[in-house]
């Protein structure tokens, strides 16, 4: 078996199986289950069934493909679900993963906010203890007076 070279770029094989980029389907996924989610879907799937079943009722008996028990609308409303509950769960697990870095991105600045906040404490506190220790103005002229007095 010949050694592959790392300073080369290997030869690009052909593969019987479809390649798709992961972040494009998880935003897709993610658009379709925030339109599943929506009043608007809710409707739309409501005149969808709607039709479907008065279409299958009233129309002539030539014309009509799903009788009454409805079987393939059935058979199309669970290959809806079926295909929707994963999207939806994708869709929640890359929003967990945002929700996740956020936190951590969240809890560093906290961390660093409070690390500022204790060296300005600190500092705060430095100041205040070398401001007691400046000579004020009456203390010097109390002093000047004591040195001008003995003379």
């Amino acid at each position: 078996m010949p050694r592959e070279r790392l300073d080369q770029p290997r030869e690009l094989k052909r593969s019987l199986r479809p390649h798709y980029d992961p972040e494009d389907f998880g935003r897709l996924s993610e658009r379709i289950a925030r339109f599943l989610g929506t009043a608007r879907f809710i409707v739309y799937m409501t005149v969808f069934v709607l039709c479907w079943v008065l279409w299958n009722i009233l129309a002539p008996d030539g014309l009509r493909f799903d009788p009454y028990p409805f079987i393939f609308l059935t058979l199309m409303l669970s290959l809806q679900a079926s295909y929707a509950a994963p999207l939806i769960l994708l869709a929640q697990n890359r929003q967990a993963d945002r929700d996740r870095i956020q936190s951590e991105q969240d809890r560093q600045a906290q961390e660093a906010s409070q690390a500022e906040l204790e060296f300005i404490t600190r500092e705060i506190a430095g100041l205040r203890l070398a401001v007691g220790e400046v000579a004020t103005r009456d203390f010097i002229r109390s002093e000047f007076q004591q040195v001008k007095a003995p003379q």
